[in-house]
């Protein structure tokens, strides 16, 4: 118990570890809660996009689309690459769900997950078409950067370098998003569609920031999982998404 009480007060001072080897078991457990979450809603995303390569209205588009398939996966397989030290079957896990199975459009989750997997719950939702997938990538592009922003600080110092790894690649996907979004703000029309799905998406996307005040979020401070608070990191999105939306005529 003294050990475990250490290890606590280490972490909550700012402390690392760095091997499956001396991770206490309740850290353990929230550790591969939060690489399942991240690896599951990658594998989810890029199903998701992979069904989109088919919308886009040309070469380039389908070059974007099939660039964030291709590489969300390998974002996942990095983090599971971390889950296999501590003993995840990964050959299974990659296996065990339908990464492309959606609800329907019209199901309100809020941030309840869903099924037997770990996504966020924004990756229940199915996407329409390219105009409908480019809002929702611009959005959870910038929501992904915000996350990640915060993920790469984690205590686990292995998985915190992954993290810090993809960043510049996931903060790519948004960007190719924001092209997109360039040229569908272009027309009136598409600009029409476009608000109609940031209002579909963009309560969706804020729910995977969790609540405020959520008495999670001091468990995994104080284990070092966490450090800025869901309501601060949900703020900061919104200005982002606010700035870089513009185009569409919603500020």
């Amino acid at each position: 118990m003294t050990d475990v009480i250490a290890i606590d007060d280490y972490l909550a001072q700012g402390g690392v570890l760095t091997s499956p080897d001396n991770v206490p078991a309740r850290y353990r457990g929230e550790l591969l809660r939060l690489m399942s979450s991240f690896v599951d809603s990658e594998l989810a995303g890029s199903a998701g996009f992979a069904a989109c390569i088919n919308f886009a209205p040309g070469i380039k588009a389908r070059i974007a689309a099939s660039r964030i398939t291709l590489e969300k996966a390998d974002h996942a397989g990095r983090v599971l690459d971390v889950m296999a030290g501590f003993g995840t079957d990964t050959a299974r896990y990659q296996s065990q769900h339908d990464w492309a199975a959606r609800l329907q459009r019209e199901a309100d989750l809020g941030a309840a997950r869903k099924g037997g997997d770990m996504r966020l719950s924004v990756f229940h939702y199915p996407i329409t078409g390219w105009t409908d997938a480019v809002v929702m990538n611009v959005l959870m592009g910038l929501a992904t950067g915000v996350q990640l922003a915060e993920l790469a600080r984690v205590s686990y110092s292995p998985l915190a370098e992954v993290f810090r790894e993809i960043a510049p690649r996931e903060a790519r996907h948004a960007e190719l998003g924001l092209e997109g979004l360039e040229r569908i703000a272009g027309s009136e029309a598409d600009r029409a569609e476009a608000r109609a799905s940031l209002a579909y998406w963009h309560p969706r996307v804020a729910a995977t920031f969790g609540v405020a005040g959520s008495a999670r979020y001091d468990t995994l401070r104080r284990l070092g999982l966490r450090h800025t608070p869901n309501e601060a990191l949900l703020s900061e999105w919104e200005r982002l998404a606010a700035a870089r939306l513009a185009p569409l005529g919603r500020a």
